[in-house]
């Protein structure tokens, strides 16, 4: 009896906890969890698991500075590749990295992600922010 009680008590905070959040944390949330699955499946094969990229090949995702650099130019970047020159942790990456045939919100997804991931916190990117955005690709 006294476990059921327990559990019912818990289950009532945990509801509490969660219609108590801000529609904002729970926006960033979903899109952070989903942006980790997109992550996971498009981006880590050569990123790494923990951002950090491969030797002087492909740059690492761990530098916050080159991400706010390029932060207009991620979903760009993301949905139409990239040929040539990029600076990252005062290195320079001459690469290509393939198109990832990702979906607007999936960008939105991944950059939310990333961007608040391997001492990264820039903040929610919305579906919203990426079609802005694409729109200006050059």
């Amino acid at each position: 009896m006294k476990i059921r009680i327990i559990a019912c008590i818990c289950l009532l905070l945990s509801a509490l906890i969660y219609s108590c959040q801000s529609d904002s944390s729970i926006e960033f949330k979903q899109y952070y969890s989903a942006g980790a699955l997109v992550y996971k499946s498009h981006c880590q094969n050569c990123h790494g698991i923990k951002g950090e990229g491969l030797a002087a090949l492909i740059p690492p995702l761990t530098d916050t500075s080159a991400l706010k650099k390029y932060q207009t130019k991620l979903p760009c970047i993301i949905q139409n590749g990239l040929k040539g020159k990029i600076t990252v942790v005062g290195k320079d990456f001459d690469g290509t990295m393939p198109a990832a045939g990702l979906a607007p919100i999936e960008i939105a997804q991944v950059i939310t992600y990333v961007g608040n991931s391997f001492g990264n916190k820039l903040g929610v990117v919305t579906g919203d922010d990426v079609g802005v955005a694409l729109g200006k690709c050059n």
